[in-house]
């Protein structure tokens, strides 16, 4: 069933943030014929980089943002995202799980974990665990950017077999989780556009996002005043086969309230539901 494996692997990028337009690209792509190796330097744009958070920002430390998951008429999941200090770093928690029909269609069950410099947002690693279906694979990812290049170590834990990849970075990168905090640290004004790299474990892509306009979301968290953006990969075999848009709100918090991915198959929506402070 393509089309039931495609909606639940976009609901479990969905979950941790529709940033993942271009992610989903990398880590599931569509059969094509062998490709040359990537060249060894970046295809990104002159555009594209990573701003270091502004003098005085605070990270939304010990908040867990929890959230619902629909598509069409039912209730297809749940989410959490959670950042806190480690040590030198700061860390962030995803966490994806199908529930009710959905889980009979197709079972996903997903934890993430993405470690970044919090002076320069850069990204260190980031680690996935995740079963989808039958398949469950553990996912190292690591940034080496003295080397400029991203280390990934995969391993399926049903067949037992792992893999080695490597490929060219630039100098700062943000990956699929910690990526939606770093756009939360922008300014966010309405009209404006930004760019910037993102990493899941393929190539480094670019991912435009634009702030579109202020809008009032009800969510079971509450009525917020929020921002709507929308992030694009500027590449990969997602690009053009769908619409994606994030609402952070619109105060100094810019909390991630809602998300929504509008595909050929139909619309999934992500809901904040409450906001637990740890």
């Amino acid at each position: 069933m393509p089309r039931t494996r495609l909606l639940l692997r976009l609901f479990q990028l969905a979950c941790v943030g529709l940033l993942a337009t271009a992610a989903a690209a990398q880590t599931r792509p569509s059969p094509a014929p062998p490709q040359a190796p990537p060249a060894a330097t970046s295809t990104i744009g002159s555009a594209s980089h990573i701003r270091p958070p502004a003098p005085g920002y605070r990270f939304p430390g010990k908040l867990t943002y929890v959230y619902s998951v629909d598509w069409r008429l039912w209730n297809a999941g749940t989410a959490t995202l959670h950042m806190e200090s480690a040590g030198a770093q700061q860390k962030v928690n995803g966490a994806a799980d199908s529930i009710g029909f959905a889980a009979v269609l197709f079972t996903v069950h997903t934890r993430f974990e993405s470690l970044f410099d919090p002076a320069t947002f850069c990204s260190a690693s980031l680690h996935k665990q995740s079963q989808e279906g039958a398949r469950r694979r553990d996912t190292w990812i690591r940034f080496d950017y003295a080397a400029g290049k991203r280390l990934l170590d995969e391993k399926d834990l049903k067949t037992g077999k792992s893999k080695h990849t490597e490929a060219p970075i630039p100098g700062c990168i943000t990956d699929v989780l910690s990526g939606i905090y770093y756009l939360a640290s922008l300014p966010l004004t309405v009209g404006s556009t930004y760019y910037f790299p993102l990493n899941d474990g393929g190539q480094t892509v670019d991912v435009k996002a634009h702030v579109e306009a202020r809008e009032t979301i009800k969510t079971e968290a509450g009525t917020f005043q929020a921002l709507r953006v929308q992030p694009e990969a500027a590449s990969g075999v997602l690009k053009d086969r769908g619409q994606v848009w994030i609402w952070y709100s619109d105060d100094a918090a810019h909390i991630p309230v809602q998300a929504r991915a509008r595909m050929f198959w139909g619309t999934l929506t992500v809901h904040l539901v409450r906001v637990e402070h740890q």
